[in-house]
């Protein structure tokens, strides 16, 4: 282990969170999310300069919450995430 990985682990650690890592040789673990930050990072971040943490963390909630609530998927027949769940649950 490097110095930086001893480093980033104890960050971890001391801020109580737990490192996520994809088994060995299996890069599909993480697609969803790898997805996820593809989109993020073109729709979010690529097209706008933020000119200070707050007001990119303040454009990441904005981002998550369209996404989640407003963003359509065609794979899932046009609606977004959570109109999706809410009618996958009225179904069941």
């Amino acid at each position: 282990m490097a110095i930086s990985d001893v480093f980033y682990q104890k960050q971890l650690k001391g801020n109580g969170l737990v490192q996520s890592l994809s088994r060995k040789g299996n890069c599909l673990d993480n697609a969803a999310m790898e997805s996820f930050f593809g989109t993020l990072k073109s729709e979010c971040f690529h097209t706008c300069k933020y000119d200070s943490v707050t007001e990119s963390e303040a454009a990441l909630h904005e981002y998550i919450r369209y996404y989640n609530n407003d963003r359509i998927k065609l794979k899932l027949k046009g609606l977004s995430p959570v109109q999706y769940r809410i009618q996958s649950l009225k179904a069941a």
